[in-house]
């Protein structure tokens, strides 16, 4: 196909006089913004599909009787648009005195007041006196834990409605509809919900607020500084809310976390886990002289994936002084995954992304709970599923009931047979015709009834993935966590690289932890430590950490400068929201005469073999355009190389008996630094279906002893009536440094000891 062929087709409209050209199937309201042409909105939001509910988006066009909403109207040639008159003036102010009635007056206290839509626009259309009346309803305030809906304020735009939906995929809000009297309704007030607050992000008032922030201070007060989180390997667009020292506050404070609700989107964890930092930190010369030995004398150094690129290419720098190795648990399995993807792959990293994903119109995961892996991800499943219909095929040991609502096809397999499942995926979604006779031959023979067996996966079950497929386009593969310390992880990465190379299916491997690619790019890694070994938040028999109980104090990621390398493969920049008034890793490295200026000075560093360009950390942009491309760092350049590494057969499945675990931090919580913060303080559980819990001859809030992963814990059991089968989930977020020093597969068989009874 040509390349004419291939280019989006354009439309050239005018609009107050100025010719513009955008591309077709684009709104009016999209060619305006995207040119830097201002049309008032309240209910707009560019992440989700034109609600229409306002009216305030009305233009004129020529040879068109009446307004028209130009967030819905398609742009078309020879158009010739105004946005401005002096009827469309009356037209917006009538709406906006309609919005203001009876909407209480308390602006002195509403934690909106500075940023609100409403105010700004009643402002802009000078609405200075009230033609319209109605009686007033009691509207009691309403709290959903995290958030507070106060239905007074409510303009009913109905934009936290469709990010729930369309976004979040958790369907939990729906609109009442009463004329005057509606409301916004939370539909699923006793199920598991996100408590991700896209809802009270997306309010252009202050009907839904954080509860935690209400009436602790006003928007303009507090100092937005710009960053990237480094709870998941995600690294989304964020800014804390920062009220610096004063007499009332005597130490400076994160309020609250906010983003660009047009573009992107935050979990709970990044909007509400934030104050995370290390405060007890004082500058001890004993420990800092300490410090400079242990690393003298490393055999390892061990460290965990919550780190800046620069402080991996300055560890990398220092174990090469040292002689140590470089240990880094939770990156090391996607370390192996990804040098095995390469060589099978030809390609340097995985095709996909997020915006991709979302126009999927058919999705497979496997090997990842993608409610609390990925969020992101997840996000753009829903997107996926409820734009495009997507047919959602998830492949886990454990259903989740909480994205059943997307979930088209949900493929059980044993605990262990990742390996199995993906050869048979394989064999539904590899085009033999483009295939190398070799990999068509390795299809061919494999065993189907035998891995079906194992796996416990039907061929009518891959019958349905198959039918699945029919006359469907943009396809995308997703896997995860459960992979990368796979005993077999190398030949998985080398079945699912054939699935990408020779179909049509994008692929996208989730980073395990927030800098898990970073760290996989940047450092060699060794498979585990021996020696005397330096811990950076991580166990060791010297330790630096950031979670304040170590040797020697480290910031933590909101005292930090400097990048972050995203799962979308982009190097990112965060910066540092509170002081920090200890040492850091840049100052051992400077005594140890291995770096001069500032860490972030690594950044033009990074390795350009692995796609990082040499460009300076105050260089890299950190936006989104009016039209929604982000510019927030740089993507990682690319590479692609002769390669065929054919997958070998399938071994056969070890044997997983008894009481199984499976190790997952669930909800909003990520790691030690999720648990920190104040409102995510938690009871971890051990939490079970009704049938583990007659296997493990446990009951309801049994207190229990086991060890998984070398870690002794001791958990009160609760039977969680949304799960099912004899697979229990036990969380690591309350254990402190050695969560970090984790690599084994992520189910394992456990036994346990009753300590103690529900009714003691």
């Amino acid at each position: 196909m040509s390349e004419a062929k291939n280019r989006p087709k354009t439309v050239t409209l005018t609009i107050d006089g100025r010719e513009i050209t955008t591309e077709w199937g684009k709104t009016i309201l999209q060619a305006a913004r995207e040119n830097g042409i201002y049309i008032p909105t309240m209910c707009y939001l560019s992440k989700v599909e034109p609600i229409a509910s306002c009216r305030m988006c009305v233009v004129e066009v020529d040879g068109v009787d009446g307004m028209i909403l130009s967030c819905q109207e398609k742009a078309v040639d020879g158009a010739v648009v105004r946005t401005q008159s002096e009827e469309l003036f009356r037209e917006r102010q009538n709406i906006m005195k309609l919005y203001d009635v009876n909407h209480p007056l308390e602006c002195g206290v509403c934690d909106k007041s500075g940023e609100c839509d409403l105010q700004n626009k009643t402002l802009e259309f000078a609405v200075d006196e009230q033609d319209f009346a109605a009686r007033d309803q009691h509207r009691p305030v309403q709290n959903w834990g995290f958030i507070s809906y106060d239905p007074a304020l409510c303009i009913m735009c109905e934009r936290c409605v469709r990010v729930c939906t369309e976004i979040v995929g958790d369907e939990s809000l729906q609109i009442s509809v009463g004329g005057y009297k509606s409301t916004i309704v939370n539909v699923k007030p006793d199920e598991p919900c996100a408590e991700c607050g896209e809802c009270m992000a997306v309010c252009p008032v202050g009907a839904l607020v954080s509860t935690d922030f209400k009436y602790t201070s006003n928007a303009w007060e507090l100092e937005r500084i710009p960053a990237s989180c480094a709870h998941c390997s995600t690294g989304c667009q964020m800014e804390y809310g920062v009220k610096h020292a004063s007499i009332e506050e005597p130490e400076p404070k994160i309020y609250r976390v906010t983003n660009d609700v047009e573009f992107s989107s935050l979990c709970g964890a990044g909007r509400f886990a934030y104050d995370f930092e290390n405060r007890s930190a004082k500058k001890d010369s004993d420990a800092f002289a300490r410090a400079l030995k242990a690393f003298e004398k490393a055999e390892t150094i061990r460290f965990s994936s919550v780190i800046s690129n620069e402080e991996a290419l300055l560890l990398r720098r220092m174990a090469k002084k040292s002689g140590a190795k470089l240990v880094c648990d939770d990156a090391r399995g996607y370390q192996r995954f990804l040098r095995a993807y390469r060589e099978a792959s030809g390609r340097s990293l995985y095709g996909g992304d997020l915006e991709r994903l979302s126009r999927s119109r058919v999705i497979v995961t496997l090997g990842t709970r993608l409610y609390d892996d990925a969020p992101m991800i997840k996000y753009a499943i829903a997107t996926a599923s409820k734009r495009e219909k997507a047919q959602v095929i998830y492949c886990h040991p454990m259903e989740d009931p909480r994205i059943r609502n997307l979930v088209t096809q949900f493929v059980k397999y044993e605990v262990g047979s990742e390996e199995g499942v993906a050869a048979l995926i394989a064999t539904v979604l590899v085009d033999r015709q483009r295939a190398p006779e070799s990999l068509a031959k390795y299809l061919e023979e494999l065993d189907i009834g035998y891995l079906s067996a194992e796996s416990n996966v039907s061929e009518e079950e891959l019958d349905r993935l198959k039918l699945a497929l029919w006359k469907r386009k943009r396809f995308t593969l997703v896997v995860g966590e459960d992979l990368y310390n796979h005993p077999r992880v190398e030949n998985i990465a080398r079945i699912l690289a054939a699935i990408e190379r020779y179909s049509d299916f994008e692929f996208i491997a989730v980073p395990p932890a927030s800098n898990s690619l970073g760290v996989s790019l940047i450092c060699e890694l060794a498979d585990e430590a021996s020696g005397y070994t330096v811990g950076y938040n991580a166990p060791g028999d010297f330790v630096l950490s950031a979670l304040g109980d170590g040797d020697l104090p480290m910031p933590a990621m909101n005292q930090q400068e400097g990048t972050l390398t995203t799962l979308e493969k982009r190097v990112v920049p965060t910066h540092p929201a509170l002081p920090y008034e200890g040492y850091e890793l840049a100052d051992l490295a400077r005594e140890m005469g291995i770096l001069e200026g500032e860490l972030i000075e690594l950044t033009p560093e990074l390795p350009a073999a692995e796609g990082y360009r040499k460009v300076a950390f105050d260089d890299l942009p950190d936006y989104f355009a009016n039209d929604g491309s982000s510019h927030r760092g740089y993507l990682l350049e690319e590479g692609s190389f002769e390669s065929e590494a054919l997958p070998e057969e399938p071994e056969e499945l070890a044997s997983y008996d008894g009481t199984i675990l499976y190790r997952c931090n669930t909800g909003n919580q990520f790691s030690p630094f999720t648990a920190k913060a104040h409102q995510f303080r938690e009871e971890p559980m051990l939490r079970g279906s009704a049938q583990f819990a007659m296997a493990a001859k446990l009951a309801d809030g049994d207190r229990v002893r086991f060890i998984q992963d070398g870690i002794e814990y001791e958990r009160v059991f609760s039977i969680d009536t949304t799960l099912k089968g004899t697979v229990a989930i036990n969380p690591t977020f309350d254990t402190g440094l050695s969560s970090f020093a984790i690599s084994s597969y992520r189910f394992s068989p456990v036994k346990i000891a009753k300590t103690g009874n529900a009714d003691e």
